[in-house]
């Protein structure tokens, strides 16, 4: 196994040895949650010097399709990624049913949804931020910042923030569970209608903190999402920044072709 990669491809040794690896892990050759090939036994298959076998593992660990342990190896991950619907994530009828967005798609994907409240309370809107809302740097501002769980694995970090006058009229935005279909919800019943989203996404490595908080492994991608929630009177009453494991997201996006 893993013995067609190949010598003459004019690819260094250990990218040949990755994409084998990568293809073994996508049909199936290596399952989810199987350890993947030791240095050694690569060293042994595929007649290359330690060096190359470290390189070709370390080649795999951005894909997302490996997770790392210190002392324990590298394994294949075990949970295909939910896919992100923009078009679908936060339909009004999610909320009158009851469902947040993050539990809405978590359903759909066959996902158990967690989520762990980290913080709820005022504090200061930092600069990206209190330019989206429309206030000044420091300003006080309500902030919700969560970390969200899929069948038990941390997937991603999302902190909320609000203007505090709209938080002071709304009790249920200062409790850890807002209620049934969450924040969005809560605004619309108070009259805070929603007019539209708009996200602005970037592609970076993961900080130390972000590393340690959703179990990434070293050097791993993340997905760095800002949403602002526009109301009907064109006011922004929420943005959201939200750091997501790349591994575990699609995002999909409809977008219309006419004038």
């Amino acid at each position: 196994m893993g013995t067609a990669a190949s010598r003459d491809s004019g690819q260094p040794r250990y990218l040949q040895i990755a994409e084998d690896l990568a293809q073994q892990i996508r049909s199936g050759v290596l399952p989810a949650g199987v350890k993947v090939p030791s240095e050694s036994e690569l060293m042994a298959r595929y007649s290359v010097s330690q060096g190359t076998a470290r390189k070709a593992v370390a080649e795999l660990r951005p894909t997302g399709l490996i997770d790392t342990h210190h002392g324990k190896g590298s394994f294949v991950k075990s949970q295909p990624p939910v896919r992100r619907k923009s078009s679908d994530r936060f339909r009004r009828s999610h909320r009158k049913a009851g469902k947040a967005a993050y539990l809405a798609e978590s359903e759909q994907a066959g996902k158990t949804a967690g989520v762990t409240v980290l913080y709820v309370g005022p504090t200061e809107a930092p600069e990206e931020i209190a330019e989206r809302l429309g206030v000044i740097t420091g300003t006080k501002v309500l902030a919700r910042r969560r970390l969200y769980f899929s069948n038990g694995t941390p997937t991603e970090e999302a902190t909320s923030y609000l203007p505090w006058d709209i938080a002071e009229e709304i009790p249920e935005l200062l409790a850890e569970n807002p209620g049934g279909g969450g924040i969005y919800a809560r605004l619309e019943e108070h009259g805070h209608m929603l007019k539209e989203f708009t996200e602005t996404v970037r592609a970076r490595l993961a900080t130390k903190q972000e590393t340690g908080a959703l179990s990434l492994s070293p050097g791993s991608p993340v997905i760095h999402l800002v949403r602002n929630a526009e109301s009907e009177d064109g006011r922004v009453v929420e943005v959201c920044d939200t750091v997501m494991a790349a591994d575990q997201f699609v995002l999909d996006y409809r977008i219309p072709a006419g004038d």
